[in-house]
């Protein structure tokens, strides 16, 4: 599994041999002096990566780099660096999110094996997402009668007491779930039900949008 190491630390020489030890166990690398010039260039994350975060930098610090990455939703895990370890900084960071903290100078295999379990977690995360964007991009295909349908049917309501409440007959009702059913690419309730839970939409349904 191989994808793009992001490393930040302001020590030159370090970098250069990060890289280069990265890059011959196949990954790509890209290299940031600073957590701002990471900032400037903010990596994609829509495919594998990680961030190889150092503590101690001038400027913003590692852990401070950390926190705006989580404000910009970005998903890249972080694996923190750092000749300096403290528990207080590695519980904090942990606690933020953070995949990892490794104290220099680390071994090969210890890195590697941290990367590569960074990048597993990263993939996950990534699948997850591109699952809920395809849900989202299915409930967009909806009718505005059909959403409506939707919300009352992930509720529990029976087909009766749908169209009780949107003034029209079972029959038509019967016609719009199976409708949201086909767009929504499901065969059960359960299923329906699971998808509007992930998307967040299993909410009372609202009087004021049923016009």
């Amino acid at each position: 599994m191989f994808g793009t190491i992001h490393i930040v630390d302001d020590d030159a020489s370090f970098r250069t041999a990060l890289e280069r030890r990265l890059k011959k166990a196949g990954y790509d690398v890209a290299t940031y002096p600073s957590a701002q010039r990471l900032l400037d260039l903010l990596p994609d994350d829509d495919g594998p990566g990680c961030i190889l975060l150092d503590v101690r930098i001038p400027g913003l610090s590692g852990p401070e780099l950390q926190t705006r990455l989580t404000e910009l939703g970005s998903s890249l895990p972080i694996i923190f660096l750092t000749g300096y370890a403290d528990v207080a900084t590695t519980v904090k960071t942990i606690k933020a999110g953070a995949q990892d903290f490794l104290t220099k100078p680390v071994a090969s295999e210890q890195l590697l094996g941290a990367i590569e379990r960074a990048m597993a977690h990263h993939e996950i995360a990534l699948g997850a997402r591109q699952k809920l964007n395809g849900f989202r991009a299915q409930l967009d295909t909806l009718t505005p009668r059909e959403h409506q349908v939707f919300e009352l049917v992930v509720q529990g309501k029976i087909n009766k007491q749908i169209a009780q409440r949107l003034g029209t007959t079972e029959r038509t009702i019967k016609a719009h779930r199976h409708k949201v059913m086909e767009k929504m690419g499901v065969q059960s309730l359960a299923e329906l039900v699971s998808i509007a839970e992930r998307l967040g939409v299993l909410h009372p349904f609202s009087e004021g949008r049923l016009g």
